[in-house]
């Protein structure tokens, strides 16, 4: 067993045992990928302010996101097909959450139902939910969503079209996807997974599949998809989620002023910075840069959280010291899974939490509530 210091580390890993077609479809953005890498990239330019003779004692990363207590201001953010990097990937990665602290989102197109992860834990986690043409079907999800106790419904915003991304098509990732050769001999390469999946029964999308009227197997739900996803989704739209939902509402895809104080009069108790992992729109900007002008304009109104590009616990730390009250990891969190399953997940927030804390002590603090930009280095970060 290689030793693991890192999210890279866990990447690299999760790229030998994954299947090129579930690998690449988590690893990859839109387009030419430029906002995708971009995400990451700059945060690397936001350099902090190191302090030194100051008591580094009894320090703590501990806050809320909406409420919700949690150990570090990170949650799990709702991923797509995560029960495709690792057999049960939805129910192990919600373990690893609750036993960290911290809150996972389960996606809308996750492979693990609603069901499954109440069944698997006992933390109240999140439900994202896109909206689809079918409202019928979507008032059914929200109130499944209550019978698990979900403590917040996460609306995405961003998705009303879907981006193009190469590396999916190329690898004939469809819903049932394509057995083309290059997959079959890929898919001996990786008897790990493998034998994850034959052990699984989890191999469709829960969330839909016998839950959608006309929706039975991978055939039909590909159909349906196809025509569900709502290019009208308008702020109307949001109100009705809102009248559906009487818990905390998250919106996510969050990325110009405008939308902000939209969000807010929405009535929304949260917004995510976020577009998408730069899996939408590429040469959008990315969720670092656009992060301060936003805080500044709602942060006052609204908790505004963000996520894109975060791979350690220092990108945390840059976020929050930037306004941010939380942060979401989604490809983090799908590295360690692939890697090593729950243990993996576990490994991915233990190094994110380490990195935060000893970089937040290094620039003076001892409490995650104290940070604000004047850990920062002036000029190396974005302003309004």
């Amino acid at each position: 067993m290689p030793v693991i210091t890192n999210v890279e580390d866990l990447r690299l890993l999760a790229k030998k045992r994954v299947p090129k077609m579930f690998y690449d479809y988590a690893d990859s953005g839109s387009w030419t990928e430029s906002t995708y890498r971009g995400n990451e990239a700059d945060f690397q330019g936001i350099k902090f302010r190191q302090r030194v003779a100051v008591n580094m004692e009894n320090r703590t990363t501990a806050t809320t996101m909406v409420g919700v207590a949690t150990k570090m201001p990170v949650a799990i953010a709702p991923v797509g097909l995560t029960g495709m990097q690792h057999a049960d990937g939805e129910i192990l990665a919600a373990k690893a959450a609750e036993k960290f602290g911290i809150p996972f989102t389960l996606s809308t197109m996750s492979i693990c139902s609603i069901e499954d992860i109440a069944e698997n834990t006992r933390a109240p986690f999140w439900f994202q939910l896109y909206m689809m043409r079918d409202r019928d079907a979507m008032v059914r999800m929200i109130e499944r969503t209550k019978a698990a106790k979900c403590s917040a419904l996460v609306l995405t915003l961003d998705l009303q079209v879907i981006g193009q991304r190469h590396k999916d098509i190329k690898n004939g990732l469809t819903a049932p996807p394509r057995p083309t050769i290059a997959n079959i001999i890929n898919l001996m390469t990786k008897p790990r997974w493998c034998l994850g999946m034959l052990g699984t029964r989890r191999h469709t999308f829960g969330n839909l599949v016998g839950h959608v009227k006309g929706v039975s197997d991978m055939n039909s739900l590909a159909a349906w998809t196809n025509e569900q996803f709502d290019p009208r989704l308008s702020w109307p739209d949001i109100a009705w989620v809102r009248k559906q939902w009487d818990g905390p509402l998250i919106l996510k895809g969050i990325q110009d002023v405008e939308d902000a104080k939209l969000a807010v009069e929405s009535g929304a108790d949260a917004i995510v910075v976020s577009n998408h992992g730069g899996r939408q729109l590429d040469g959008a900007e990315t969720s670092i840069r656009a992060l301060p002008r936003i805080v500044e304009a709602v942060g006052d109104k609204i908790e505004v959280h963000m996520d894109g590009g975060i791979r350690s616990g220092q990108d945390v730390l840059r976020a929050i010291a930037l306004g941010a009250k939380g942060t979401y990891i989604g490809r983090a969190m799908v590295y360690g899974l692939g890697a090593m399953g729950e243990a993996g997940v576990t490994k991915a927030l233990q190094c994110i939490h380490k990195e935060l804390d000893i970089s937040m002590a290094f620039c003076g603090h001892t409490n995650i509530k104290t940070v604000d930009k004047s850990v920062l280095l002036e000029g190396t970060y974005p302003t309004t």
